[in-house]
């Protein structure tokens, strides 16, 4: 069985960084770089969020207080 599988654009572009001989250290500040893009992304949509939603700071502590896990029911 074949399947077909497409690569995104970001996949794309990295196969063509990995077709070229990258040192540690330049492979180290791209890291840096796409960590710190997704960081700033994640921070601008909190940030969009905490103004649509006009939070505050009791907002963040219920946050902080709540419990987001799955219960396992136990066997």
């Amino acid at each position: 069985m074949q399947t077909s599988h497409k690569f995104s654009n970001i996949q794309l572009e990295l196969l063509k960084l990995y077709a070229n001989d990258v040192s540690d250290e330049d492979l180290m500040v791209f890291h840096n770089f796409i960590s710190k893009y997704f960081a700033e992304k994640a921070i601008k949509e909190a940030n969009n969020l905490w103004d649509e939603q006009n939070w505050d700071n009791s907002k963040i502590e219920e946050l902080l207080s709540s419990n987001f896990r799955t219960p396992y029911s136990k066997k």
